[in-house]
């Protein structure tokens, strides 16, 4: 199953990437490679980032599935040989984001969320296909407000989403609520 949805997301990945002219290729490697961590059972996570020397958040300490992108960042590096930092970088967020988050940060951020892999289709796809129409940026903020308006619901809000969280709304408000064209992703602005 962790396959066939890296799969999708390498499929996914690229066609968002062409949509706002963002590396297809490393797109689709990133995608390919995002969940590859999930070799290890969440309950052994903590201890495999030991292992590796990955820095672990209390947060990930308390909700160990979500340090599996810190590992699959690793992994990609010292197993697939991937040297592309945007590549990696992308990996490494694809469940938070990150503030200061790159195009392809955000393209492989949202193809994973387009592909969801669980049954039925996501609560928050509609809003975030309407959003993604006016930048990838807001397509990405739609997820992240989906998950900040429940945040009391999560087991935890990771710092990462929070970072990103508060600088995309910073600029919306900022910016106001004008409208990009697919190709111009710079701002939410």
């Amino acid at each position: 199953m962790t396959a066939d949805h890296c799969m999708d997301v390498g499929t996914e990945a690229r066609r968002v990437a062409l949509l706002f002219e963002v590396n297809p290729d490393a797109a689709e490697i990133a995608g390919w490679l995002h969940d590859i961590s999930a070799v290890f059972p969440s309950n052994e996570r903590i201890a495999v980032s030991r292992d590796l020397q990955i820095e672990i958040l209390p947060e990930e300490e308390v909700f160990p599935m979500i340090i599996h992108q810190k590992i699959s960042k690793v992994m990609a590096r010292d197993i697939f040989k991937i040297t592309n930092v945007e590549i990696l970088d992308a990996v490494g967020c694809h469940t938070t984001l990150r503030a200061h988050s790159t195009l392809l940060d955000r393209v492989l951020f949202v193809a994973d969320k387009i592909s969801w892999d669980q049954l039925g289709e996501p609560p928050y796809i509609q809003e975030l296909n309407r959003s993604l129409k006016l930048s990838l940026t807001h397509g990405a903020f739609s997820y992240i407000n989906y998950l900040w308006e429940r945040k009391d619901t999560l087991k935890v809000v990771h710092p990462w989403l929070k970072e990103a969280y508060e600088e995309m709304k910073q600029k919306k408000s900022i910016n106001g609520k004008h409208a990009h064209c697919a190709g111009s992703d710079d701002s939410l602005g």
